[in-house]
């Protein structure tokens, strides 16, 4: 029940502490499926955001402005579907970088 709630957490964090809250259980879980979706979600935070910066400088060519929209709405929806199925207590794995642990 803890990692429920932990991974729920840590899915959630993408709204208020993106880098934060996974390192942090990262450091303090014992549990080594939450260590694996916290190094997934701190992950997929920094490639996102690298993703939406150099689609935001493309955006001035116009080239990057539909990627640019794609990412920031990936940014979105892909902790909503992590909340919703770590409350399944479902396994799921980030998108782009779930197999890379």
């Amino acid at each position: 029940m803890e990692t429920k709630w932990s991974k729920v957490i840590i899915h959630a964090s993408a709204f208020f502490a993106p880098w934060l809250v996974p390192i942090i259980f990262f450091l303090i879980s014992s549990d080594e499926e939450v260590k694996a979706i916290s190094i997934q979600a701190l992950l997929f935070q920094i490639v996102m955001g690298v993703l939406i910066a150099i689609s935001g400088v493309l955006s001035f060519l116009i080239i990057g402005l539909p990627f640019l929209l794609i990412f920031i709405l990936m940014t979105i929806v892909v902790p909503i579907i992590g909340i919703v199925k770590a409350l399944s207590d479902e396994s799921w794995r980030y998108p782009i970088v779930g197999r890379w642990f």
